[in-house]
């Protein structure tokens, strides 16, 4: 599998931005004229009610995980991302019902991190013990509110740790999500359930639907600082939001795709097919993650099909699972070498790109009992670099459809057995001689 870095287009269009600049104004001016991106806000919402003293993440608590993930992402966190912290279900003790759904406090204000916040944040972190009630919805209010501002460009997140159903109903914590989306303040919720049940499963998944954000299962430590610090990471770098895109049934009517993420929804065993341009000199670097966001079969895979128009197979990347992870993601490499005569079309313009033709498929199945709509969220990356100068790897000769590599295995399969077998002959000759 490959590493989805997407920088490769943020990169060229803050360089073309800084050249416009240079030649219009010098560089005085240009920092000048060129106005200041705003810090993203994240929002770390922790539930510590009763129920994270389970021990079943990595023989320890769920909330001693959370504590270690959170340490873990403390240090991690960007210093341009003003962070916060919230929990649900940290104070109160008793069985009022009305009392206990206002159990919601800003454990750390909205704000820079610097290495004094980072001690402060950590320290207030080490003082939480599991306690009430799951007032979910009431707590998404909140930390909304604790994000908003008058900057209407800002990037903002929430990122909701739970491990259990809301306990605050008729508040359903779904319709609180969309009035948030519905609010238009650039606000994603991200939910990560600890060991969920089917119930948790999908309220945290409804959640996360509403606003564009995305529901991670999670049973071990290392995946909940690992996926939080994705996250965060991600609302620091604009250049990674996925962009909404429908793929077609054939590759004749499939969407065109630049560089970038993109997020689609695929049903269960279907193909999906995208399409991609690539210049000579560029390689097309693409991968695929498809999330279960309920419950399915054991057994399951992901392809990632890379064709021309006319169906001749590229290259391909292909995974299975079975059942030990929400998400499963594979990915491919095509490099387009420069060739005599690419420097200029007949028209002496740019040469002539090459349309390939991506195909998503998987062999998800679920029991009778679960829903198959809406289908299951997929995640596409692409990125185009320059193209390898020499054939040195592996996909610049084509080894993706395996012929190559089957080749090259046959042939020196043929000249072993020649050579083993000359070596046997002239050791029994010299035997029998002697």
């Amino acid at each position: 599998m490959i590493t989805r870095k997407r920088l490769a287009a943020g990169a060229f269009t803050l360089l073309a931005a800084l050249t416009a600049g240079l030649g219009t104004a010098g560089p005085a001016a240009a920092e000048a004229d060129e106005p200041a991106q705003p810090s993203p806000k994240v929002e770390l919402v922790l539930d510590v009610s009763g129920s994270m003293r389970a021990r079943d993440i990595d023989g320890k608590s769920r909330m001693a995980a959370a504590k270690q993930a959170f340490n873990e992402v403390l240090d991690a966190t960007p210093d341009e991302v003003q962070l916060g912290i919230r929990t649900l279900g940290a104070n109160y003790r008793g069985d009022d019902r009305k009392t206990g759904c206002k159990d919601t406090e800003l454990l750390y204000p909205v704000a820079e991190l610097d290495r004094a916040g980072r001690t402060d944040a950590k320290a207030a972190v080490a003082t939480l013990a599991p306690t009430g009630w799951t007032p979910i919805g009431p707590t998404l209010l909140k930390a909304a509110d604790d994000l908003k501002d008058d900057d209407t460009g800002r990037s903002r997140r929430i990122v909701l740790i739970s491990d259990g159903e809301d306990t605050c109903q008729p508040l359903d914590p779904c319709e609180v999500a969309r009035k948030i989306a519905a609010e238009g303040i650039h606000l994603t919720v991200d939910t990560l359930g600890l060991v969920p049940d089917a119930k948790t499963r999908d309220q945290l998944s409804c959640i996360a639907e509403a606003t564009g954000g995305t529901y991670t299962s999670v049973r071990h430590t290392d995946e909940l600082s690992g996926r939080v610090k994705q996250l965060v990471d991600r609302a620091a770098d604009p250049v990674a939001t996925p962009v909404a895109t429908e793929g077609a049934t054939q590759c004749s009517e499939a969407p065109q795709l630049k560089a970038g993420v993109y997020t689609d929804r695929e049903k269960f065993g279907e193909h999906r097919w995208y399409r991609v341009d690539v210049k000579p000199g560029q390689e097309l670097r693409a991968s695929v993650s498809v999330g279960a966001d309920r419950a399915v079969n054991q057994d399951y895979g992901v392809l990632l099909r890379a064709s021309t128009e006319r169906g001749r197979e590229i290259v391909r990347g292909s995974e299975a699972g079975d059942g030990r992870t929400d998400v499963i993601s594979t990915g491919l490499r095509y490099p387009k070498p420069e060739e005599d005569g690419d420097d200029e079309n007949s028209d002496g313009g740019e040469p002539a790109a090459e349309t390939v033709c991506l195909q998503v498929s998987n062999s998800f199945s679920a029991p009778s009992s679960v829903k198959t709509t809406p289908g299951l969220p997929v995640e596409l990356a692409v990125d185009l670099v320059d193209a390898p100068d020499e054939a040195s790897d592996v996909a610049s000769f084509g080894l993706g459809n395996g012929w190559w590599l089957l080749g090259a295995l046959v042939l020196t399969g043929f000249l072993a057995g020649l050579v083993w077998g000359w070596v046997s002959r002239w050791r029994f000759a010299v035997w029998r001689t002697n």
